[in-house]
């Protein structure tokens, strides 16, 4: 294990004003997007669509790094062209999703594991051959009634931290993903308390396997009440809630912290992340960045729709959301950014 490649890596993924861009989607998920909008279910609409975010120009303004799937790390330009040699050119470190999936858990009703582990450790060098310089894992935590359990939280933190353990031995950055879901009518009180526990539960686990904390990137949920809670709190308060969940849990060593979204609305992550920038940046230890999927691929795809003739607009939109999220690391992002691309 290269101890300082694995650092300088993991300060690249936050530096700046960047963040990740997450097009890990698995091809049952991917092609479910799709069906919505009457894209086609071929390996060459997924190629073509995958193409067209990797080209977008000035992409590695605000992009650091964007996360492949097994099939994507693997796939072309038309010309020949690896995306891995893209997104490289561009200045963007690839990486690579290597969980496969949660499934459910024996024993616990309701709850998920995420499963991958097995052949993993050769996997990891085969990733690092073609080029990925990090890697992914997320593991799902649902609230609910009596859940979630002990049991679930403590296997998936085991989960998460043993395939952390094997890729900084294969000499790349575990982005360390668990998500706790905003699935449910929880208060932001119960996302917080059950947040913090899963970090919590999450970093003793990583201690305990021997995980470099200054060669890893977290990339948790951020504190929000559940989609059907009645109570919406302002964006104010989520991000002052997230943020003193986060002080309360992660060691100081991790350098930098990167968000999911969820399933957020574009404009609402953005938000949220631009008011935590904007009132705590100067008094937190780690970077806090973003790792979107949806928040900043989803207008793009609607635009598209399998139609080349919409790719460049679609593309000026990718870019578009992504500047955005570049602003709210700046802490500098405001509603009149929308109605100008508008």
């Amino acid at each position: 294990m290269n101890t300082q490649e694995l650092t300088s890596t993991a300060m690249a993924m936050v530096a700046g004003d960047k963040g990740l861009l997450a097009m890990d989607e698995s091809m049952p998920t991917c092609n479910k997007r799709f069906t919505k909008l009457g894209i086609p279910l071929t390996e060459e609409a997924r190629r073509a669509y995958r193409e067209l975010i990797v080209t977008t120009p000035g992409l590695g303004e605000s992009i650091s790094g964007a996360i492949l799937f097994d099939e994507t790390i693997h796939q072309q330009k038309k010309d020949g062209t690896s995306f891995v040699k893209v997104l490289t050119q561009a200045g963007i470190i690839p990486g690579i999703k290597v969980d496969t999936g949660a499934k459910d858990m024996a024993a616990h009703p309701g709850e998920k594991i995420t499963e991958g582990l097995d052949g993993l450790r050769d996997r990891l060098k085969l990733y690092f051959q073609l080029g990925a310089r990090f890697a992914k894992w997320r593991a799902v935590i649902t609230i609910g009634d009596g859940i979630p359990s002990r049991g679930c939280i403590e296997a998936n933190a085991q989960g998460l931290a043993r395939y952390a353990a094997l890729c900084q031995e294969a000499g790349l950055v575990p982005v360390v993903e668990p998500e706790v879901l905003m699935d449910g009518d929880h208060t932001l009180e119960c996302c917080c308390k059950v947040t913090e526990d899963v970090l919590h539960t999450v970093f003793s686990q990583l201690y305990t396997q021997r995980v470099m904390l200054e060669g890893i990137i977290l990339k948790p949920n951020m504190v929000v009440p559940g989609l059907a809670c009645p109570k919406q709190e302002s964006v104010d308060e989520v991000a002052d809630a997230t943020v003193k969940c986060l002080l309360r849990a992660v060691p100081a060593a991790v350098p930098g912290i990167a968000f999911l979204s969820g399933g957020q609305p574009s404009e609402l992550a953005s938000a949220r992340l631009n008011a935590m920038n904007a009132i705590f940046k100067s008094r937190l230890p780690w970077a806090l960045a973003f790792s979107f999927a949806r928040a900043i691929q989803q207008p793009a795809l609607e635009i598209w729709r399998g139609e080349q003739a919409h790719a460049l607009t679609a593309q000026k939109a990718l870019y578009h959301r992504a500047n955005c999220n570049r602003a709210a690391r700046r802490g500098e992002y405001n509603a009149a950014m929308e109605s100008i691309e508008a």
